[in-house]
């Protein structure tokens, strides 16, 4: 009995040999874990309150249960919204823009004084030359009625008192633009300013501080202490002192009298807030160079002139822009010396990645090119001459190269060369004899790529000539992007749709009418429609039936189902309408600020639709075209892709046309009368567009191959 019972367990052990390591290792990490539940559920006390208790003492119960309330504080607590059904609701109204909500005021705003006599001349330099940086620039003159230049904000006090000027001055500005700015800048109108560095040195102050900051005057026998900023290089004055200043200005202008507006600026703030002018603070230092007389800028090179914020007296306008030309080209040199900087600190840094050198980009600092990850998201180059484009918008394979396209094509040639010149001169100068290839492509990661195939003549320093071809690659990248200002616009517009109808197409006017009930009356959005019934030469005469009786009946009826609703229709007689006419007729009976939807029968409009023409159509400024999606034939095509959209509209001058792609905007699918009264041109695009909307290559395809599977059987 003993021998196969040994055997049967000897056996089974053998079995289980290979996971007996298996089963130990679980057995002891569920020991462990339960030894280590037991510890923690055996230790009453909070480690971290006896460590605190360790380091301030023995504490009481009192304590341990006043920290967790502490820490109960910290949760956050839902509060359910509830409103008194007895009190009458109030809408809350909103601010326009979020920083007025927010409280945040902008950095900077830049008041000229000027006069009669230099209004519009140094004033329209000053105008010129730094209203581009900042975002507000006022200018005030005593001259009652002044006549205002071009592109200018003026303010006329109507009384040229210098101390009077000043303080209605200071006035103004307390009260339109006291809560909406931090910093103060006042110049006159012969000073020029360097408008980066000002900024820059307005972002590195404090604004919780009365500070006023220039080029620190003394007074003619006054304390050393005493001091104010000279108004000839201009002065800051912080928000918070201009607050402080206001309660004093009427008393400032009875008591003191002074011939200079500076200088009564100065002794308002040092008798009534003990404040005097400074020309460093918190290690700004506020630089400026008083300009001899007859001194050519090209020439200056002292550091006190190259490091100025302020440059005076500036005595004509020609001088202004002589000034601006020379520091805008120190500036540029300055970019360019920080660019090649930063091109050589990554050249260094790029022996250190894994890639090494191979990992550059050309050129240095800009991202490397687009890499497609299907032969779907390729980038095409576009091929071109000096004189013709291979790749037209109409799909035509040769056009002319004009307007905008041979004004790039041609500063990329000049940049070229410019570029060849400045790395082999002397040695070398080239000029060109004429571009023989050209490609171009738009990368969204980078700008614009071009490669250029030169044929150029290379003279030596001894006059040896010979002509080279030469292939060159440009890059123009993608600049800053920055934020236009546009006007304010709002959702809550209302929208005249306007219909225009010719007899043809009356029958398809009550399938718009539903959709239009269902996309614009149902939804209860603003906005309104006007039929623009369109009779020919001889319909609706007298015995003639009226071909938009249908139409009428189907008005009348939306009108009955949507109480409140009236549907506006109006007669015109035309034999070969334009929109421009029909237009005209319309607008006569609205306002002038009346936003028009000029719609087809086939278009299908909706609240999106709606909403964004309303937040891109902007009265006086811009004109929304949205390019709508264009239904195939239903018999070829059951479903929507889209199709083309036709050629761009004329832009009218002063007007800035935006064309987009509408997602939202539907049209059904029709099939375009094409007259033949229309130009050679017109025609041809007409009966291509009809031809383009029947379907896409596939479909047609298919409708080609049943029909003759169907013909061979």
């Amino acid at each position: 009995m003993a021998g196969p019972t040994t055997m049967r367990l000897s056996s089974v052990l053998a079995l289980l040999r290979p996971a007996l390591p298996l089963i130990l290792g679980l057995s002891l990490g569920c020991s462990l874990s339960l030894l280590r539940v037991s510890w923690i559920q055996g230790e009453g006390d909070d480690p971290c309150v006896e460590a605190l208790g360790e380091a301030r003492g023995s504490q009481s119960l009192d304590s341990r249960t006043q920290l967790d309330q502490s820490d109960e504080d910290f949760k956050p607590r839902i509060v359910p919204y509830y409103r008194d059904p007895n009190k009458p609701y109030k809408k809350v109204l909103r601010t326009r823009y979020i920083q007025t909500e927010l409280g945040s005021r902008e950095r900077l705003l830049v008041a000229v004084l000027t006069s009669r006599a230099t209004l519009s001349t140094l004033a329209v330099a000053v105008n010129r030359t730094v209203a581009h940086h900042f975002p507000r620039l006022l200018y005030f003159t005593g001259q009652r009625g002044a006549r205002t230049p071009a592109g200018m904000q003026v303010v006329s006090h109507g009384d040229e008192r210098p101390a009077w000027l000043m303080s209605e001055t200071l006035r103004h500005l307390h009260t339109h633009f006291g809560a909406d700015y931090d910093w103060f800048f006042i110049m006159q109108d012969d000073t020029y300013v360097q408008a980066p560095r000002l900024a820059a040195l307005a972002g590195h102050l404090s604004i919780n501080q009365d500070l006023y900051l220039g080029r620190a005057e003394e007074f003619i026998g006054a304390s050393e202490q005493a001091r104010y900023c000279h108004g000839g290089f201009g002065y800051l004055l912080s928000r918070s002192l201009l607050l402080r200043l206001r309660p004093h200005l009427d008393g400032c202008r009875g008591d003191i009298l002074s011939a200079r507006p500076d200088e009564w600026l100065g002794r308002c703030l040092i008798d009534s807030l003990g404040i005097g002018c400074v020309s460093q603070h918190q290690g700004q230092q506020y630089r400026s160079f008083e300009l001899a007389k007859n001194r050519d800028p090209e020439t200056e090179r002292s550091l006190a002139f190259l490091s100025a914020f302020a440059v005076h007296p500036v005595s004509e306008g020609t001088l202004m822009y002589r000034l601006h030309k020379r520091f805008s080209a120190l500036e540029l040199e300055r970019a360019y010396s920080e660019i090649e900087q930063l091109q050589a600190q990554i050249r260094n840094l790029t022996a250190l990645t894994p890639e090494g050198e191979a990992g550059l980009s050309w050129p240095l600092g800009l991202p490397a090119p687009f890499t497609p990850h299907s032969r779907f998201e390729v980038l095409g180059w576009d091929y071109f001459t000096e004189q013709h484009t291979f790749s037209c918008a109409d799909g035509a394979p040769k056009c002319p190269l004009q307007g905008a396209s041979r004004a790039d094509v041609g500063d990329a040639v000049e940049t070229a060369l410019e570029q060849l010149n400045r790395r082999y001169q002397p040695r070398l100068r080239f000029q060109k004899q004429r571009l023989l290839n050209g490609y171009r492509r738009f990368d969204p990661a980078r700008g614009m790529e071009y490669t250029l195939d030169l044929l150029l003549e290379a003279v030596t320093q001894r006059g040896h000539r010979r002509a080279l071809a030469r292939r060159v690659s440009l890059l123009r990248p993608l600049s800053r992007v920055e934020i236009l200002p546009m006007p304010y616009v709002t959702e809550a517009t209302r929208v005249q749709l306007v219909l225009p109808l010719p007899a043809a197409e009356a029958a398809a006017a009550p399938a718009f009418l539903e959709a239009f009930a269902a996309g614009v009356l149902e939804p209860r959005e603003h906005a309104l429609l006007t039929l623009l019934l369109v009779y020919g030469p001889r319909e609706g005469g007298r015995g003639a039936p009226d071909p938009f009786v249908g139409v009428k009946a189907a008005a009348a009826e939306l009108e009955r189902r949507y109480p409140g609703t009236r549907l506006a229709w109006l007669a015109v007689r035309a034999e070969a309408p334009s929109q421009v006419r029909l237009m005209d007729v319309v607008s006569k009976k609205h306002p002038v600020d009346t936003l028009f939807f000029l719609a087809t029968v086939w278009t299908r409009p909706g609240p999106e639709v709606l909403n964004r023409c309303r937040m891109n159509a902007i009265s006086g400024w811009q004109a929304f075209f949205p390019v709508h999606f264009q239904e195939f034939n239903p018999a070829l095509a059951p479903q929507r892709p889209p199709s083309g959209a036709g050629p761009d509209p004329p832009s009218p001058p002063g007007l800035h046309l935006f064309r987009a792609v509408e997602p939202g905007l539907v049209q059904k699918f029709s099939l375009r009368d094409c007259s033949p009264r229309l130009s050679e041109e017109l025609y041809h695009r007409c009966r291509l567009s009809n031809l383009e909307g029947l379907g896409a290559r596939a479909q047609l395809a298919m409708a080609l191959f049943e029909q003759e599977q169907a013909n061979s059987t």
